[in-house]
């Protein structure tokens, strides 16, 4: 297809709610060694399912739509799954990707069960923050809600190597169900002082359709916040930028901090500038969203075509599902967190 004229500068770019675009969330694989419930249940999702590699954005496609997106403004970029680290030769795309101009952060949220032996490799690659997701401590559930493949040594193993890799500081992040890990939330925390690490509680959310979603296994935040709090004190923090995602509260005792990311009970919609791609190359301009909008196309053009294509779709999007939760206007469809990692 002939791709149409690159723009020249498009950082200006908003959407149709006037929201610029800052942060990318990039798929590398939508296979995962796990089967967590909220995201990948068992029983919906086949062990043997993800994409072969000839249908996954190889490492030059990847590298172009990462500097399309710069093109438009996107400075953060975090690296998701599936489980990105089944991705093979995953520190050679990090180095490529720390080289792009304007490109100020690279993350990568894990399981944690494949760190220990990646961790150091993907430091010394570029690579400058973790997130590992941890559930629980406990590791009899820690096992279940992992779908009955991962084992909680394998993932503090990963930890360690993270720490001993210079990675500072690690995030935890705990997906919060009410009378399925929610006495987790004092010892987690507790670990989190005692390592070093950032605990951050994330409201159960209805992302995709295969997750058995129910609102009354939300805890809300403010409920989370409150446990923690008769525990050890916090004081709020200020936000380091407009639109971060997480609530962030220090320790009054100077033991680090919590953050709490609260879609369900205090949206955020408002001020979201994030946008994510899958393996396969779909723009999904929310987390919610129905459907992805197919990148492949443009990319044989350069990284100037897929800005220029990608400004045209950011400049429509309109979505602010957590704002419309429950109402007539929200969608009952959602693209499977699995695919866009959440």
């Amino acid at each position: 297809m002939n791709a149409p004229a690159p723009a020249t500068d498009l950082h200006g770019v908003r959407d149709a709610r006037g929201r610029p675009l800052r942060d990318l969330r990039l798929s590398l694989i939508d296979a995962c060694n796990f089967r967590c419930p909220y995201c990948m249940p068992a029983d919906q999702v086949a062990d043997d399912h993800g994409l072969s590699s000839a249908q996954r954005l190889t490492f030059d496609e990847i590298e172009t739509l990462v500097r399309g997106f710069v093109r438009l403004g996107v400075n953060k970029l975090r690296l998701t799954g599936g489980e990105p680290l089944l991705r093979r030769r995953l520190p050679e795309l990090i180095s490529r990707l720390v080289r792009i101009p304007g490109l100020d952060d690279i993350a990568l949220t894990t399981n944690g069960s494949l760190l220990a032996g990646q961790a150091q490799a993907l430091r010394d690659a570029g690579l400058q923050r973790i997130t590992v997701s941890l559930d629980a401590l406990d590791p009899a559930l820690f096992h279940k809600l992992s779908g009955g493949r991962g084992q909680l040594d394998t993932v503090l193993e990963g930890l360690a190597a993270a720490r001993a890799a210079g990675f500072d500081p690690i995030k935890l992040n705990c997906v919060v169900q009410r009378g399925v890990n929610d006495d987790q939330i004092v010892p987690l925390v507790e670990f989190a002082r005692a390592q070093g690490f950032v605990a951050r509680f994330i409201e159960y959310m209805d992302v995709g359709t295969c997750n058995g979603w129910r609102r009354d296994r939300v805890v809300p935040s403010s409920e989370v916040h409150a446990r923690i709090h008769a525990r050890w004190p916090l004081r709020p923090l200020d936000a380091q930028y407009r639109g971060e995602v997480a609530d962030r509260h220090a320790f009054v005792d100077g033991k680090g901090e919590v953050g709490f990311v609260s879609s369900v009970s205090a949206p955020f919609c408002g001020d979201c500038h994030r946008a994510r791609v899958s393996a396969d190359g779909l723009l999904f301009t929310c987390l919610f969203a129905a459907r992805g909008h197919d990148l492949r196309p443009w990319l044989a053009g350069g990284d100037a075509a897929l800005a220029d294509h990608a400004a045209t779709l950011w400049s429509q999007r309109a979505d602010r599902y957590s704002e419309l939760r429950g109402s007539a206007q929200a969608s009952r469809r959602h693209v499977e967190m699995y695919l866009i990692g959440g």
